[in-house]
């Protein structure tokens, strides 16, 4: 392999396989990138390696990632490894940088140059809002689902018309999308789904603007490839050229099918297998050298995964040595395991283990709470990864919805949250007639206001909240991006109303923390940014657009050592020293929905997996015998995944209980579940019943004492039901 001689020092210390992904020549590869391998090196140094070369410059290749953390980090090692400026090199997440080349091209898109985007929480605002006006009853299509079915329709690549009908409920969804879309589109606003679905469209639309990116992005690199749905799949062809002509760009996808754990928000494994006979993908490297666990660690995920059909296939390995036995522990019930746990944390740490290196996995949230009253009790400190963001803090939206108003008063999801606070004396009343008014009119709320000034008969609220907005507008000309924060908190009356509540502080340095995030980004090469027309975009709407994107971005408490929960889906990324799994019973975890659909099943096994790579040097498993669920008592058999791990690399450290444990559990829940319950249970999990209103189902599980004993069906169409044995009357099928 000929290198120019500089090029020692950027591969130093990469692995074989590394050094071949890295290497790689002038072609689509896919790098199956196993749990600690090293994939972030990896793609950066590949970045790297490519501009050092002179195969391709800073701004002629693309690098999408899922995360802005991600992308940073990325931007950072890059400026690391290379004397280069990395301002203005496409590398961020499929929002960000559809986002951008929609700034660049809005004319084309059909959207205005000030367009904001709508985060999770203000376009259910907006679908509710929407389904007023239309009279939709929100108990039959639930404002949430609508935004589901909205935005996986966007996340296929469909729009309204495309979306079949097949009865009158999916009429009325079509029909709520459809005015969804026009009401979006005179408001200036778009959804996340809308900014990847406008720009695909507009690639595939307008043929210059197409050819302009896919000769200029020559090398596309994708993280997390296993991650990506359809809609983006779609993308990442039309940018490479796919299916135009023979000779298309490169795709560098790096990707783990082990770790596909997002079915639930579209992600779509089948494209990993899709991108090899798309790109007639000669080269896929493994990555499959682990620099985090411990042998016995991975030898059990490789044992879990194994079960798994239609694996791209990979075996992980290490040189760090087996390590300990994985700790299986079996508890009487969920009080007795979370006691255990909590025991053992104890001993850990006066072992000298930090707490913020041990991690307390579970497969849904409502299992936290025994465990969390148990660390209560024993005084550990906890915290629960994924706290409230500070971009979904209250008074956060509510600045930001006024500097929206100020770049774009047309905006009537900022106008309605802000319209009446802090309180201007605007009530419901005035709010429906507004609202009346513009759907007569056909106009946006802040045009509807406008025109009830006009005439005279305003109202005094609505008359001093126009006024504030241009007085607002008028301010801020001129103005630093941190002083138009600060003109915002002040002259909106936000920080006079939190002066007088109860956490007002705490809120009040949060909108000073606000105007610190606008010099933040003021200072930031990505933040300035001259679109391909040659005009500078508003400093304000970058910054409101970056708001948005950074919006599901966690920041942790910082300085305080303590213990991490959280879900395994949450847990996906992370690692840890000490790893607990708790609730690993069939039903928990598989979870018991998965039994039922066609590929769930391997999903839970992919999370299981997961699940088990974050460990480093110690793992315990653990199930409980019997848990309360639903204020009953649950009994419950050991999952399948403990089954699927060799009994030499397990360590268990009992096969029932302790009496004194037992005890302390029963004192807690004050209930002894008979044991002979479980063989008294008339119908077999598994078993088909029929029932009079429900039809035809499958008993799942079955919770309860003699007195009141119920069983769990799954009736299809009707979804789970619990029934009560004494009055179900079911019959055996």
């Amino acid at each position: 392999m000929n290198m120019p001689p500089d090029s020692g020092n950027l591969l130093a210390g990469l692995n074989e396989k590394q050094l071949e992904a890295v290497t790689l020549p002038h072609q689509s590869a896919l790098i199956l990138a196993g749990a600690g391998s090293g994939k972030t090196r990896v793609l950066t140094t590949r970045i790297a390696w490519l501009i050092q070369t002179g195969q391709v410059s800073p701004q002629g290749l693309l690098a999408v990632t899922f995360t802005n953390k991600a992308a940073k980090e990325m931007l950072t090692r890059l400026s690391a490894m290379l004397p280069i400026n990395t301002r203005g090199m496409w590398v961020g997440t499929f929002h960000g940088l559809c986002n951008r080349l929609l700034r660049a091209h809005y004319r084309e898109a059909g959207l205005p140059a000030t367009f904001q985007i709508l985060d999770s929480a203000d376009q259910l605002s907006s679908i509710k809002r929407l389904m007023k006006v239309m009279n939709v009853d929100d108990e039959k299509f639930p404002p949430k689902q609508v935004m589901g079915y909205i935005n996986s329709c966007k996340e296929e690549g469909l729009r309204a018309h495309s979306v079949e009908a097949y009865d009158s409920h999916s009429q009325r969804m079509r029909e709520i999308f459809e005015e969804y879309d026009k009401q979006c589109q005179r408001e200036g606003v778009a959804d996340f789904a809308e900014l990847l679905l406008r720009c695909y469209e507009l690639l595939g639309r307008e043929a210059s603007i197409r050819q302009h990116y896919q000769s200029r992005f020559k090398y596309i690199l994708v993280d997390e490839f296993q991650d990506t749905n359809r809609l983006q799949y779609l993308w990442l062809k039309l940018l490479a050229g796919q299916g135009n002509n023979k000779e298309h760009n490169c795709i560098f996808a790096v990707g783990d099918d082990d770790q596909s754990i997002y079915a639930f928000r579209g992600a779509r494994v089948g494209n990993m297998r899709d991108f090899e006979e798309d790109f007639n993908v000669q080269s896929i490297v493994k990555l499959e050298q682990n620099y985090r666990s411990h042998s016995n660690i991975l030898d059990a995920a490789n044992a879990i995964i194994t079960h798994n059909r239609n694996r791209l296939g990979k075996n992980l390995w290490t040189s760090a040595g087996k390590g300990e036995p994985i700790r299986v522990y079996q508890a009487y019930n969920d009080i007795d395991e979370a006691n255990f746990i909590v025991d053992e944390i104890k001993m850990l740490h006066a072992e000298g283990v930090d707490l913020n290196q041990i991690a307390m996995l579970y497969r849904s949230n409502a299992q936290s709470r025994v465990l969390e009253h148990a660390l209560f009790t024993a005084g550990l400190p906890y915290r629960v990864y994924g706290g409230l963001r500070f971009f979904e803090r209250a008074e956060i939206k509510h600045a930001l919805a006024y500097l929206r108003l100020i770049a774009n008063p047309e905006d009537d999801t900022a106008l309605l949250r802000v319209i009446n606070f802090p309180t201007r004396g605007i009530g419901a009343r005035s709010l429906e007639q507004l609202q009346e008014a513009a759907r007569q009119q056909s106009c946006s709320l802040w045009q509807a206001a406008i025109n009830k000034v006009g005439d005279g008969r305003p109202g005094k609220g609505i008359e001093g909240f126009v006024a504030l907005i241009k007085q607002m507008q008028e301010e801020s000309i001129g103005l630093t991006l941190p002083e138009m924060a600060e003109l915002a908190s002040n002259l909106s009356g936000l920080r006079q109303y939190y002066l007088g509540e109860k956490e007002g502080e705490d809120r009040i340095a949060n909108l000073d923390e606000l105007v610190n995030a606008a010099v933040a980004f003021m200072n930031q090469d990505i933040g300035m940014q001259v679109d391909e027309n040659g005009e500078t975009q508003s400093l304000l709407t970058q910054f409101l657009s970056h708001a948005s994107l950074e919006a599901g971005e966690h920041q942790a408490d910082a300085g305080r050592d303590a213990l991490q929960l959280m879900t395994v889906h949450s847990a996906k990324g992370l690692e840890f020293k000490t790893v607990f799994i708790s609730g690993l019973e069939e039903g928990l975890f598989p979870h018991e929905q998965s039994m039922y659909e066609a590929s769930g099943l391997e999903e839970e096994r992919r999370l299981m997996y997961v699940a088990v790579t974050r460990a480093r040097q110690r793992l315990y498993l653990s199930h409980a015998q019997s848990r309360m669920l639903h204020g009953q008592v649950r009994y419950g058999i050991p999952s399948r995944f403990l089954d699927e791990i060799p009994e030499e690399l397990l360590k268990r450290l009992n096969a029932t209980a302790s009496p004194s444990r037992m005890a302390q559990a029963d004192a807690y829940q004050n209930h002894t579940p008979a044991p002979s319950q479980k063989d008294a249970l008339p119908w077999k999990i598994g078993q088909s019943v029929a029932h009079s209103k429900f039809g035809q189902g499958v008993v799942v599980s079955y919770e309860g004492n003699s007195n009141d004993l119920r069983v769990q069906v799954n009736f299809g169409r009707e979804g789970l039901k619990w029934l009560a044995l004494e009055y179900a009357k079911l019959e055996k099928i």
